[in-house]
């Protein structure tokens, strides 16, 4: 089919042990799916439902790459998740059935501009500008789900320079896998490709150029990528 331009390579991040590669298509990310960090963002846990915002591929980031610090922001934040890579889509899907959805799962940084994120929560304004950039959602390898185990009480933590930031468990989301799937596929058509960042804890912070994150989910592939000034 001829095509007006010449379309984008497919993105895609690596599997674990695999030389296949995971095409991506949509990021959804969960907010605030964590009591302590709804906590330090100024929320309230037990009266706030998680909501979801969204990235576009070209803002994934693979392990071992350097992530180019982003223009017109001075307050960069680090956002540590638990990635779920889906290879199958549908609607109105249940909770017992949301499993067979999921491909695999990652471990992600959802960065995040927080000054143009504070900005447009104070004028009321969508929060795009925030967080959505070139690299904006690191990613490291998946893990396939037949090779991961108990992942519902792994510790998830990031390290700066060694320097462990945030510190948590999975279990400690308050929403699960399960009923993050069925309620993203009450809102929207999910499809083949889609990976969603499920939350972060406590502990968000910034970072500068020169600086090396280490973020890491017992039992996965460990992300590691360095921020450069351009």
């Amino acid at each position: 089919m001829p095509y007006v331009f010449e379309p984008r390579d497919v993105v895609s991040v690596p599997v674990e042990g695999n030389v296949d590669r995971f095409p991506v298509n949509n990021l959804y990310c969960v907010g605030r799916n964590y009591a302590d960090h709804a906590i330090e963002m100024g929320g309230d846990p037990n009266r706030e439902a998680p909501f979801f915002f969204m990235k576009p591929a070209f803002a994934v980031l693979s392990d071992g790459a350097e992530m180019q610090y982003p223009s017109h922001s001075n307050d960069v934040h680090h956002e540590v998740e638990l990635v779920v890579a889906l290879h199958r889509g549908g609607k109105d899907i249940s909770v017992d059935d949301a499993m067979s959805l999921v491909y695999g799962y990652g471990v992600g940084v959802d960065m995040t501009r927080r000054d143009l994120q504070g900005e447009a929560k104070e004028k009321s304004r969508p929060w795009e500008a925030g967080k959505t950039f070139l690299h904006a959602a690191p990613c490291s390898a998946l893990q396939p789900l037949s090779d991961v185990g108990q992942i519902e009480a792994a510790s998830i933590t990031l390290r700066i320079n060694g320097e462990t930031r945030q510190a948590g468990s999975i279990n400690q989301m308050i929403w699960k896998v399960s009923e993050i799937i069925s309620r993203l596929s009450e809102l929207f058509v999910l499809q083949p490709g889609d990976m969603i960042y499920t939350g972060t804890p406590a502990g968000v912070g910034p970072v500068r150029p020169g600086d090396q994150i280490t973020a890491h989910i017992d039992g996965l592939p460990e992300l590691v990528f360095k921020v450069s000034s351009s």
